[in-house]
């Protein structure tokens, strides 16, 4: 999932109809033989293990332009094969590449430590030799001139560049921990701390961070210096995002919370720290960029179709597992499930496998704009996109017939599934964060499949943590089952989705309103919470778009 650079609604939720109570789990409302036989293949004879492991431990993170997204990529469409689904890639233009080796960091003096580190993705690495260096703070300048003056001092040094951080508790130590005083001075330090760090002019250099190293990390680059260490730790222990980097010389590293601190208080004590690097990496140029793209053909509107959504793509701190690996394997079983219990559906079947998520919804875009076949005919798309917990939001963005629609499928759905989804009405359009955006500001039937935090924000999402064992696989086989009939259901549908579109305005303040009664207490929502109007959907870039 893309950093969320817009929030364009109050997340409000109503359940469809009041909770089933004490009726067993797998309870149909319908005698339909074919979402009994998904019920009794998704959940009886899952695959979702399997081919997590395959994906995630075996083959791992799926960096855009990287040799390990191409694998992926391979793997899936062996996948389907196996399946009996003709899956291709479809090139829409190309990306960066660039190939992650090891990584080996040493503290080596005023004492010896192995230091927990990793290289941000597409750092140019040390042609796999040891690099020893020592290390210098970034200052505060009172203007841009004057951290040009000071570049010359910071050439063969380590350059920290990241907020050095008072305390790597989680919140929650401290609020269940310390005095009321203490945590305040706490929370006052970390606010100083952010003030000072985290703006688009870090310390007065007139350069901004971005992900990672931004126009900082590239103007450090032409001074010569050794290197720029950053960290970007999350609200959960030993846990930090890694994102990228546009150096071609100076290697930019990620280190945790704790080492970072130690580097940044030796170097401010004048310790005069040592850090030995051997880093292998291979920036690769412009590689081919493509989405996957499975389909089956429709045998009665072969040219209406229903869409399963999830991004391929990863950062690669970890292996990508709930971001979004967790929504490649739903996607992926959903279909294996149709094929075996559905396999000549009315619609036309699709599931996009997505590249170029993190870099700004790249894949999706250009499929929007490669396929006006599908943009015309499209019946449904179900994205699924945050996480590994069960499927509980769903709304229609901002289409009065998918509200009508939605609810005729939900009513279909077994008890559980029922229960478990609170439905949002009509709702308003995405205005990003993930794919189904690319289509939903077309004014396209694009629904995102929203589902249970399991602190993903702070746990999983673009950390190096986020792995396999992160998986709760009870959830990821539910939902690869709620998937499934959510398709079969839009693909048997009579009619096709209209159109029309809410007044996001109206529909937002009553999005508001509803919020307010039911949360009295809570805080009114501040900043931009809508779109003065429908959300734009831009152009795909068809190659490398620096975001600095």
């Amino acid at each position: 999932m893309m950093r969320r650079l817009f929030c364009f609604a109050v997340a409000v939720t109503l359940p469809l109809a009041a909770p089933f109570h004490g009726v067993a789990a797998q309870t149909f409302p319908t005698d339909d033989p074919i979402l009994r036989r998904i019920w009794a293949i998704g959940m009886d004879s899952s695959r979702t293990m399997e081919l997590s492991s395959a994906l995630l431990d075996s083959i791992g993170p799926r960096l855009a332009g990287s040799p390990g997204q191409k694998r992926a990529q391979d793997w899936l469409i062996r996948t389907y094969a196996s399946m009996g689904i003709p899956a291709k890639n479809e090139q829409y233009g190309t990306w960066r590449g660039w190939r992650r080796g090891w990584t080996h960091v040493d503290l080596v003096s005023p004492r010896v430590r192995t230091l927990e580190a990793t290289m941000v993705g597409y750092s140019p690495g040390t042609g796999g030799k040891d690099v020893t260096a020592g290390t210098i703070v970034l200052p505060r300048f009172p203007d841009s001139a004057a951290f040009v003056r000071w570049l010359p001092q910071a050439r063969g040094k380590l350059v920290l560049v990241s907020a050095p951080l008072p305390s790597c508790r989680p919140t929650a130590d401290w609020t269940e921990f310390a005095t009321a005083a203490s945590r305040a001075r706490m929370d006052s330090l970390r606010a100083e701390v952010t003030r000072e760090w985290s703006s688009p002019n870090v310390r007065g250099t007139g350069y901004s961070l971005a992900l990672a190293g931004g126009g900082l990390g590239l103007r450090l680059d032409e001074a010569g210096v050794a290197g720029v260490i950053t960290s970007r730790p999350t609200n959960a222990v030993g846990t930090r995002s890694v994102f990228e980097t546009y150096n071609t010389r100076s290697p930019t590293l990620s280190l945790s919370c704790e080492d970072y601190g130690l580097l940044f208080r030796l170097t401010e004590r004048g310790s005069n720290p040592q850090v030995r690097m051997n880093l292998d990496a291979e920036l690769l140029g412009e590689q081919p960029m493509a989405n996957t793209i499975a389909t089956v053909r429709g045998t009665q509107k072969p040219n209406e179709y229903v869409m399963l959504s999830a991004h391929f793509d990863s950062w690669d701190g970890a292996s990508g597992a709930t971001d979004n690996g967790t929504g490649t394997i739903t996607m992926l079983e959903a279909m294996r499930i149709l094929r075996q219990v559905y396999p000549n559906p009315k619609r036309t079947i699709v599931a996009g496998h997505w590249t170029g998520e993190e870099n700004g919804l790249v894949g999706s875009k250009a499929f929007r704009e490669d396929h006006p076949e599908i943009v015309a005919g499209l019946q449904a798309l179900f994205n699924q996109d945050n996480g590994t917990g069960r499927i509980v939001r769903m709304d229609a963005s901002g289409l009065v017939d998918g509200d009508v629609h939605l609810r005729s499928y939900i009513a279909k759905l077994p008890t559980e599934f029922q229960q478990q989804i609170q439905y949002g009405g009509p709702g308003v359009p995405s205005g990003g964060g993930s794919d189904n955006a690319s289509f939903a500001c077309a004014g396209l039937p694009g629904f995102s499949l929203g589902s249970l935090n399991w602190n993903y924000g702070n746990e999983t999402w673009h950390t190096e943590r986020d792995t396999y064992d992160k998986i709760a696989f009870d959830d990821l086989k539910a939902n690869a089952v709620l998937t499934a009939m959510l398709v079969y259901l839009a693909s048997e549908d009579p009619t096709l989705i209209g159109r029309e579109r809410v007044d996001i305005v109206k529909a937002v303040e009553e999005q508001r309103a509803r919020f307010a009664q039911q949360n009295p207490t809570a805080a009114r929502p501040t900043g931009p919470q809508t779109p003065p109007a429908w959300p734009a959907c831009g152009t795909a870039p068809r190659k490398t778009n620096p975001r600095l």
